[in-house]
């Protein structure tokens, strides 16, 4: 088991370990939620790096991963536990038949068999029970990710599990962990999170990097491209987000654009081949439509302009 980190930098030396390049201000909220225990809650656009870090902390810190992906209409049964109602029913049954072939009877015997179809071998464990009844060795990394997209009857619930890493079974009772989960949420922002839930949280924004910061991902995350073609694609995508585009790219598309050119063998841009490929960096055609084209030419002009001058 890997040690937690003691200080900022040795946050940021753990994420780099796992080629995750962070800025200062996301290693300090990172740092501090470990050594407070506390969740932190990561609220930014889609592509960003978000759901990363807890993959990075689960891999560096050798922990395991408890992820809980939110829809529109998630429930405690999804969510938390459910009742094996299939293995009750047969349980059951077989109580019965035992009742009938033994001529046995009487409320005592119901009692008994109400308590033991309420026990946990009849318990099926969700994500947030899961990651708050880990036992043995370290505590798990629990991702909520994408919080946005559920309704706010779960967020009120989740802050019993947020504030006292807890939950509540009534035919159990309570189950609180012996050892706090590290807890990651996320939020594309489609909605604001109720306060209640951000006050149990430190927050951060991940923001898009800026061109130093990405270049450097890509060194990273695809190596095999040519450094012509990284330095261009960074100052592409730079340019795209400074646009008025429905989705503006993420780290996370300019990484599948970087390795489609691979695969393409380019070792720089042309106006043809970012025209064939924008699909892998934007996702809306409107988008694509309005930057194919002359818009391309455009900026792939001014990027070599910049980079002779450079």
């Amino acid at each position: 088991m890997v040690k937690l980190p003691t200080s900022i930098d040795d946050t940021a030396k753990l994420l780099a370990r796992a080629d995750y390049v962070a800025e200062r201000s996301l290693a300090t909220a990172l740092f501090l939620a470990l050594k407070m225990q506390r969740p932190l809650f990561l609220e930014g656009e889609a592509g960003v790096g978000k759901t990363e870090i807890a993959k990075v902390l689960a891999s560096t810190l050798e922990r395991k991963l408890v992820r809980l992906q939110c829809y529109e209409g998630l429930d405690i049964s999804s969510a938390v536990y459910e009742w094996n109602y299939p293995r009750q029913m047969i349980e059951i049954r077989l109580a019965e038949a035992g009742e009938r072939a033994t001529g046995a009877s009487g409320q005592a015997a119901r009692k008994k068999l109400g308590q033991d179809i309420f026990s946990e071998q009849f318990l099926i464990k969700r994500p947030l029970l899961q990651a708050l009844e880990a036992s043995g060795g370290a505590a798990p990394v629990l991702l909520i990710d994408e919080l946005d997209r559920t309704d706010e009857p779960f967020e009120a619930y989740l802050l019993e599990v947020l504030s006292e890493f807890q939950v509540s079974i009534p035919e159990l009772g309570t189950i609180k962990a012996d050892k706090p989960p590290i807890v990651i949420i996320t939020s594309n922002r489609t909605r604001e999170i109720h306060d209640a839930v951000k006050r149990r949280c430190l927050y951060h924004w991940v923001d898009y990097p800026d061109a130093r910061r990405e270049l450097d991902i890509l060194r990273r995350k695809a190596p095999a491209a040519a450094e012509r073609l990284s330095r261009e694609i960074v100052a592409f995508v730079q340019r795209l987000r400074n646009m008025d585009l429905f989705k503006l790219p993420g780290v996370a598309e300019t990484i599948d654009w970087t390795q489609a050119l691979v695969a393409l063998d380019k070792l720089a841009l042309d106006p043809d081949t970012v025209n064939d490929t924008l699909g892998a960096l934007l996702k809306y055609q409107d988008d694509i439509s309005r930057v194919r084209g002359s818009e391309a030419a455009r900026l792939l002009s001014e990027i070599r302009a910049d980079i002779a001058d450079a």
